[in-house]
């Protein structure tokens, strides 16, 4: 069963075992107890990459390599515990990426799905399948799979912002493909918040029909979001292990934004202390406002605007707030709860 030790080794058992390996066999009692755990086990760690550290570095890499000869001029959030894997919590890959004045990403499209989380500048712009938009620092943006998108700054400072992937969910199933664009730029067949006109005022255009699991809305204003989050604090008193927390939906369904990847954001008053937690899903988080720490056993996290920070799965955690803050996440809850694997545990339990 789960949990129990492999059996001895006894030289006959040895010598049966090199006899099967040529043909590609091997016996499961040898693994079956660290296949089938109790618990999950993860190497992933807690880890935080504060935004005063990370950015000179970001913006060092600006002046070495242009955004159109990187296609994208990203540095990888690599998590310590995985050994140089090119992801941040096991499932999903996070990259700070930067457009500076005057530059374009050039146009491509994936089986990935991505989202972008604004940290710094204004006003520069991410196109999809045909639609512009204008990002502010706090927007929530989203790339569905297989769509067209280029993004360009024609500001003059510097757009930063974070992606969130789901590059290992997508290459585990052996599902990728990419291809560019023949241009640096696809064409604007739309006006800007054509789509949040459409779909993002809890209205359907009468005859629409969705053809993809991914939101039609794909740009969430953080003047908007934070509208709602204020509206909560004033509304009533905050959950005990969330503070105030809200989900990001798809309003076409009311499930998650991305068929892949959830997206959260809460708020935490001042003072708030959350009661200790833990879910299944590892969890990216980014401080948006405000100062605190999060607690992930005996690690402390302290946090400020900009940092980005990973709780591990089934890792219990506590959020601290010095002043009022506000925490975006995402991990890969909404694939795990479609396969019927996600689990949370609240308290000590």
């Amino acid at each position: 069963m789960a949990g129990e030790h492999a059996p001895a080794r006894t030289p006959e058992r040895q010598a049966f075992y090199d006899r099967i390996a040529p043909a590609n066999l091997a016996p499961l009692w040898e693994q079956l107890h660290s296949l089938v755990t109790p618990a999950p086990v993860t190497k992933v760690q807690p880890a935080i990459w504060r935004y005063r550290d990370v950015r000179p570095h970001l913006m060092q890499s600006g002046s070495l390599i242009t955004a159109q000869e990187a296609t994208r001029r990203v540095l990888m959030l690599m998590n310590p515990g995985l050994g140089g894997q090119a992801s941040i919590t096991g499932s999903l890959f996070a990259g700070l990426q930067l457009i500076m004045p005057g530059e374009i990403a050039p146009a491509h499209r994936h089986t990935q799905s991505a989202l972008r989380f604004i940290i710094e500048g204004h006003g520069a712009y991410t196109a999809v399948d045909g639609e512009r938009t204008l990002m502010e620092p706090g927007d929530f943006v989203i790339t569905p799979s297989w769509t067209w998108h280029d993004h360009g700054n024609d500001t003059s400072a510097p757009m930063v912002w974070l992606d969130g992937l789901d590059i290992q969910i997508v290459n585990l199933l052996n599902a990728s493909f990419a291809e560019g664009y023949p241009d640096d730029t696809q064409p604007v067949a739309r006006p800007e918040g054509d789509s949040f006109a459409r779909y993002g005022n809890n209205l359907l255009p009468v005859d629409w029909k969705p053809e993809v699991k991914t939101s039609p809305v794909f740009n969430y204003p953080y003047v908007r979001t934070r509208e709602a989050l204020e509206a909560l604090k004033n509304n009533g008193a905050p959950d005990p292990y969330h503070g105030h927390k809200l989900r990001y939906v798809n309003p076409a369904s009311g499930e998650f934004a991305m068929p892949t990847i959830a997206t959260f954001v809460q708020l935490l008053p001042a003072g708030f202390a959350s009661q200790p937690y833990r879910a299944t899903d590892g969890t990216v988080f980014v401080c948006v406002e405000g100062a605190g720490e999060t607690r992930v056993g005996e690690t402390v996290l302290a946090w400020e605007p900009h940092d980005i920070f990973v709780v591990p799965s089934w890792a219990s955690h506590t959020h601290h707030a010095r002043a009022e803050a506000v925490l975006f996440s995402f991990s890969d809850r909404v694939v795990q709860e479609k396969l019927g694997l996600w689990r949370e545990a609240r308290g000590n339990a």
